[in-house]
């Protein structure tokens, strides 16, 4: 997965240390109550669809420009379904990011589902009685896009 070049001019003078990153999920429905996955291939697992926003973006428009991006569905972002602040990562190469995800129900409106990009194997439509090994990460964000109102998930302490 290629590192946006916003984030390669930051790291020139950061270095590795610890970026806060926004990000979205997008848990994308059609209309036979289908859910879409990509396979990805950084890890081969299947998952809901995310990336970061670009300077300036609105997470949003972010939720549906990286389902285009990696399915070449089009989809509109109905609702906000959960905000989380993800635990620190470090890559291979040192970088550490720490991601503020927000997860996105969203609306399929058009296109076929197709390996759009290079950062999925398979993409996909599932029903959601019959989904693929998912991580809990994804397997969460799917049952909150299912119930009626946003939340939050605290991720390792309780608020105070």
């Amino acid at each position: 997965m290629a590192i946006p070049d916003f984030i390669r001019e930051i790291r020139a003078t950061a270095g590795q240390q610890l970026l806060l990153l926004p990000g979205v999920t997008a848990v994308v429905f059609d209309d036979e109550g289908r859910v879409l996955l990509g396979r990805r291939a950084d890890t081969g697992e299947w998952s809901v669809i995310g990336g970061i926003s670009e300077p300036g973006e609105q997470p949003a428009t972010t939720a549906e420009r990286e389902v285009y991006e990696e399915t070449a569905v089009r989809c509109v972002a109905e609702r906000v379904v959960l905000t989380q602040a993800l635990p620190p990562i470090q890559y291979e190469n040192g970088d550490r990011c720490q991601f503020l995800d927000i997860t996105f129900r969203c609306r399929a409106t058009g296109g076929t589902p197709r390996v759009n990009d290079d950062e999925s194997l398979e993409v996909g439509w599932f029903p959601v009685d019959a989904l693929p090994d998912l991580a809990e990460f994804a397997l969460f964000r799917i049952k909150q896009a299912l119930t009626d109102g946003p939340t939050w998930f605290e991720a390792t302490a309780p608020r105070q």
